[in-house]
């Protein structure tokens, strides 16, 4: 099973949307897919239709029971989605409790990597969605990742935060040695401005091939897709944002 964690230490940068359109464009290939949602405002839970406040079981049980829930207890916290070999591990707001109750207790970086491992037979690609803040969450979705998306809105604050990305994956290089693999995505590019022009020659400037040579535009359809809860390759196929996010799944296999 490959995994890819989507991140940024930035929100509203598309992250959800990249996770989700990844995802759906995959399990339409015909591959098994499993979308793991680590924020706790559960965005990408409710974007499947998921009430994240009447699950009995969630990613939250992962990271409190640990080592001690079993293959068959961590299959059976998923939930499919309308879409075939496309299945959701679902948040909820408890996780936000994590860093005060468990942040401190030595191995808690690493719950993750080991409970995919666990399933790493049913499913050929894991995505997992991160919060946008440095906590037990993001480093466990970093440290069971291949490769890391980071998805960055074309205009400068955006710029500022992913600085901010690339010194916490820094440090947890230095802590874990271990080199990321990892690429940084433009997202919602309006050609029309001068500012997503400068930000996305900056982008380039100073991440050369760390940078997707292409673009995710802003489209409106991909609120369309969230709304009608189906992912955007499903809702709108021919949509001009699809067309991207194929081109980015179709570089990102290719750079194995």
């Amino acid at each position: 099973m490959k995994i890819w964690t989507v991140a940024n230490q930035k929100g509203g940068v598309g992250k959800t949307t990249t996770a989700v359109s990844l995802a759906g464009a995959l399990a339409l290939q015909g591959k098994r897919v499993l979308l793991i949602d680590t924020d706790p405002h559960a965005s990408l839970t409710y974007y499947f239709g998921i009430d994240s406040e009447e699950l009995e079981v969630s990613v939250y049980d992962v990271f409190a029971r640990g080592s001690s829930m079993q293959t068959e207890e961590i299959l059976q916290a998923l939930c499919p989605s309308t879409l075939n070999n496309l299945d959701i591990l679902p948040a909820t707001m408890a996780i936000a409790t994590l860093d005060r109750s468990m942040g401190n207790k030595s191995g808690m970086g690493l719950i993750l990597k080991k409970t995919l491992a666990k399933i790493s037979e049913q499913y050929d690609y894991a995505l997992i969605d991160c919060p946008p803040v440095l906590g037990v969450l993001m480093v466990n979705a970093l440290a069971a990742s291949e490769r890391v998306l980071i998805p960055v809105q074309t205009e400068f604050l955006a710029l500022k935060g992913l600085d901010r990305m690339m010194r916490t994956m820094e440090l947890m290089q230095s802590s874990q040695a271990k080199n990321y693999e990892y690429t940084i995505i433009p997202t919602m590019y309006d050609k029309r401005t001068k500012a997503a022009l400068e930000a996305y020659k900056t982008l380039q400037k100073t991440y050369n091939d760390k940078v997707w040579p292409g673009v995710i535009p802003v489209d409106t359809k991909f609120r369309d897709a969230s709304l009608a809860q189906k992912v955007p390759i499903e809702f709108c196929p021919r949509s001009r944002g699809v067309f991207a996010y194929q081109a980015l799944l179709d570089y990102l296999i290719g750079q194995g």
